[in-house]
This record gives C-alpha cells, structure tokens and sequence, in this order.
C-alpha cells in the first residue's frame, strides 16, 4: 500500500501546488454548466476520504462532523468558503492521509464493511478502499483543472 499512498500524497500535493495562484473569490466560483467549485472539490476529497475508510472501516472520522457532512458526497457548495475555512481544508488535505497511513499501518480497520459504490464496485475491505481513492482523487483533478481554466479566464 506504500505506492498507493504515495500517489495519493503527490496527487494531492500537486493539486495544493496547481491552485496556489488562485484568490478566494476564484476557489469559490461555479463557473457555468459546472456544479460545484474548486474548494469544494478539495474539500470532498476529504469527506469522502474519511468516508470510504473510517465509517466503513467501524470508525470514527478524523475531521470536524460539520466539514464532513457539508462536503460528503451527493453534496453541493452551500456558501462562501472564507479564508480561515480554506486554510483549515488545505491543512486536513495533507494530514488526513498521513493520518490515515498511519492508521492503517496500525491496523485499525480490521472490521471493514463491504459496500458497493456508485460505479457498481464492491469495496470489501481497506486496501480496496485505498485503491478506489487514487481513482477518486484522479477524478476529481480532472475536474479541478478545466474549473481552474474557467475561473481565471474570467477574471
């Protein structure tokens, strides 16, 4: 699970990296035909993190319940998202996978609950969980990008 986690890492490394030139107001915008925003994509990578791993793994989450169930998934940006908001999510994008590394090489998640996600596959225990994060985060930089495109064509 090293190179899992080391993708995850980089992946999200790269993403805090490839949005540090945008404003506050950029991070917020929903550009046209687009659903949400890029904080809020930041942010659900999170959630859904803590999701996929601690809850179906019979844990707690790490983060804030109100973080979580604002950015869980089939959720939408419901307002601004200030600056003091968006450091505190940029802070959990690194720590929650180092947390979760952690965890995991202490082996916390032994009582796992199989589930199905909205692609139809079956997720029957951590490692497959992982694995099904890098395709997530993946996703979701694809979305980030052309959202970052449009945000500062704007301006």
């Amino acid at each position: 699970m090293d190179k899992q986690f080391e993708i995850i890492k980089n992946t999200r490394k790269y993403l805090l990296q490839f949005i540090s030139d945008l404003t506050i107001d950029q991070l917020n915008e929903i550009p046209g035909g687009f659903n949400n925003n890029i904080i809020w994509n930041l942010a659900h990578l999170i959630a859904a993190q803590q999701g996929v791993c601690y809850m179906r793994g019979g844990l707690d989450i790490r983060i804030d319940q109100k973080i979580f169930l604002a950015y869980k998934p089939d959720t939408k940006p419901e307002g601004f998202v200030n600056e003091d908001e968006v450091a505190a999510i940029k802070e959990l994008f690194i720590s929650t996978i180092d947390e979760l590394e952690a965890a995991y090489k202490k082996n916390h998640f032994v009582n796992y609950n199989s589930w199905t996600n909205r692609y139809g596959v079956t997720i029957n225990n951590i490692e497959e969980s992982i694995n099904f994060l890098v395709y997530h985060e993946g996703l979701h930089l694809g979305y980030i990008m052309p959202l970052k495109r449009l945000v500062i064509n704007r301006q």
